[in-house]
C-alpha cells in the first residue's frame, strides 16, 4: 500500500513538464529543517498525521522503537509556536498492533480540551482490519480507548480521515466494505462526545476507489468538503453536507478528465477552503497524455472548478494549505537518483505559482508531503529514507 508504487502500478511512462510559472529550483535546504524523529521517541517513523486547532499543531506519529523489535507504538505530540518547539511525545498505544504505512496513515483532530485518534489495526487477513479509535479530554496527557467509528471490526477499514468542526463534532470516514460486494466504499460517522462514542455510520458513496486516502476540510460557514476518488471514472469527487454529517451530496467531479482504470494508484489529493469558502484542491491523474499533479479551483461551493492547472508529470502526492490570500502547495516528485520534496507558493488565488522550491536534499526518498498553515506562514511535514536507513520525520517552516 506504499502509494510510489503507482510507477509500477500503473505502467506510465512519464517525463518531466512543468508549467511556464513553476521551475524547479534546486537549493541546499533550508536550515530550519527539524528532524522531530528523536523527538518522537521512535526510531523508524512509518506513518504520522497532523492537524491545527487555532494556534496549536497536533501531530500522531507510528513507528519502530529499535531495529531489534517489531512493536509500534504510537504516540501524540503537540506545539504551541508554529513548530518551532514540541512537547514531549505521549504514549497512545503499544499493543494496537497497527497497519501504519505511508498514504494510510494514522489520523489526529483536536478541539478545545478533545483529542481523537483513529488508526487500522491488523485482522484476519494481511494488511487488512478494522479501525481503533482513542480519545482524550485533557488535551492530550491523557488517552482513552473508544469504539469503533464503523458498524463492526469487520473487513478492511482504511484510508481513515478524522477532523472537528467549530462546534466540537468530530467527524471521521473511510473505505470499507461490510456487505462484501467485493470494492469499497466510501463511509462516515460523527460523535457528538468528544470521540467516546460514534453515531451509526452511513455509506456515502457505494463504489469508491479501494486505494486512496481521503481527505476532509471543513468551510467557515460550517460545509464539511470530503476529497475522494471515484471508481468510474477513477477522477476525484467532493462529497459536502451542510447540515453536520447528518445528510449528504455528492457535489462534483473535481478535474473532470474521464480517467478509466481498473488498478490501484495510491494517490488521493489535498483540499483547502480560505475564510471566503473558496476550495481550493490538488488532484492527480493516470489518464495517458495528462499525467500528473493538477491544482483547481472552486469559487461556488465546489459546483464548479477552474480548468485544472498542471503542476508536474512526475509530482504525485500532494497536499494544499491556505493562509489568508496566500496558497502553498507541496508534493513529491521522482528524480533520476530518488524521490523529493518540492513546495510552490500563490498570492492571486492559484492563477500563478512561484518557482518550485526543493525542500529535502537529494539522494533520497522523501516521500508523502503535508503542509499547514501556522501564524506566519506554514508549515511542511514529510518523511524521509536514506539508503537502508530508518525513515525520519522532517518539518521546515515556510515563510509567506
Amino acid at each position: 500500500m506504499y502509494r510510489t508504487s503507482y510507477f509500477f502500478t500503473l505502467g506510465i511512462g512519464v517525463t518531466l513538464l512543468l508549467t511556464a510559472c513553476m521551475g524547479v529550483q534546486s537549493v541546499v535546504p533550508n536550515p530550519r529543517t527539524i528532524n522531530l524523529t528523536s523527538l518522537s521517541g521512535v526510531q523508524d517513523v512509518i506513518s504520522f498525521d497532523v492537524s491545527t486547532d487555532n494556534d496549536k499543531i497536533h501531530a500522531l506519529v507510528a513507528g519502530k522503537l529499535s531495529d531489534k523489535t517489531k512493536l509500534t507504538v504510537v504516540r501524540y505530540v503537540s506545539s504551541e509556536d508554529g513548530g518551532q518547539h514540541w512537547n514531549a511525545a505521549v504514549d497512545i498505544a503499544t499493543d494496537s498492533n497497527p497497519i501504519a504505512v505511508r498514504g494510510n496513515d494514522v489520523q489526529i483532530a483536536a478541539t478545545g480540551d478533545n483529542r481523537v485518534a483513529i488508526w487500522q489495526t491488523k485482522g484476519e487477513f494481511p494488511s487488512m482490519g478494522p479501525m481503533v479509535s482513542y480519545y482524550s479530554h485533557d488535551a492530550g496527557k491523557t488517552w482513552h480507548k473508544g469504539v469503533n467509528p464503523a458498524v463492526d471490526n469487520n473487513g478492511d477499514q482504511a484510508h481513515i480521515d478524522v477532523i472537528a468542526d467549530k462546534k466540537g463534532i468530530f467527524h471521521a470516514v473511510w473505505l470499507a466494505d461490510p456487505e462484501e460486494n467485493g470494492y469499497q466504499s466510501l463511509r462516515y460517522a460523527r460523535s457528538l462526545n468528544g470521540g467516546e462514542q460514534w453515531q451509526a455510520s452511513q455509506k456515502l458513496d457505494d463504489s469508491t476507489c479501494s486505494c486512496c486516502w481521503n481527505t476532509l476540510a471543513v468551510s467557515p460557514s460550517g460545509e464539511l468538503n470530503i476529497l475522494y476518488r471515484d471508481m468510474k471514472p477513477r477522477d476525484m469527487a467532493l462529497m459536502q453536507s451542510s447540515d453536520n454529517g447528518v445528510t449528504w451530496r455528492r457535489t462534483s467531479t473535481v478535474g473532470t478528465f474521464g480517467w478509466q482504470f481498473d488498478g490501484c494508484p495510491h494517490i488521493g489529493g489535498g483540499l483547502a477552503v480560505d475564510e471566503h469558502n473558496v476550495l481550493y484542491s490538488s488532484v492527480w491523474t493516470g489518464l495517458d497524455g495528462k499525467s500528473g499533479l493538477y491544482t483547481l479551483r472552486s469559487s461556488d461551493n465546489g459546483n464548479t472548478w477552474s480548468t485544472p492547472q498542471a503542476i508536474g508529470k512526475l509530482a504525485s502526492h500532494s497536499d494544499i494549505a491556505v493562509n489568508q490570500q496566500q496558497l502553498a502547495m507541496i508534493w513529491d516528485e521522482r528524480e533520476p537518483d530518488g524521490l523529493s520534496i518540492f513546495s510552490a507558493q500563490s498570492k492571486d488565488g492559484g492563477s500563478t505559482w512561484s518557482t518550485a522550491q526543493r525542500l529535502s536534499a537529494t539522494g533520497i526518498m522523501a516521500t508523502h508531503p503535508r503542509i499547514i498553515s501556522i501564524e506566519h506562514g506554514f508549515l511542511a511535514l514529510w518523511t524521509e529514507k536514506h539508503n537502508k536507513q530508518p525513515s525520519q520525520w522532517m518539518v521546515k517552516m515556510l515563510d509567506e
